[in-house]
């Protein structure tokens, strides 16, 4: 398995575990393309295990479409990425999210 589908895997189990009934129905995961062009990402945290930590922001800036930007505000992750940044925006929450997750335990 690649690291795309891993994260990916990461992501639709990290969702699915989400899911009772009620948090779907109010919050979950956007992933949308911008125009410069890019990618962002908003994770609603508001009813997980990652409700109340943060992400101090990154802006980690590489060249013209080589770039990503992630920080946490109102209960939610956000990232914005170059084109081709996707997955490594997405291992950087899941980094982020797993080692929040684990210190809890």
């Amino acid at each position: 398995m690649n690291e795309a589908e891993s994260v990916l895997d990461w992501l639709q189990a990290w969702y699915s575990a989400q899911c009772d009934g009620d948090w779907e129905h109010e919050w979950g995961v956007k992933i949308d393309t911008v125009d410069n062009p890019g990618w962002t990402i908003r994770i609603n945290l508001e009813d997980t295990d990652l409700e109340g930590h943060t992400f101090s922001r990154q802006d980690l800036k590489r060249g013209r479409n080589d770039w990503i930007m992630a920080w946490t505000s109102e209960m939610t992750f956000h990232a914005a990425c170059g084109p081709a940044n996707l997955t490594e925006a997405l291992t950087l929450i899941r980094e982020w999210a797993v080692e929040n997750t684990l210190s809890e335990r």
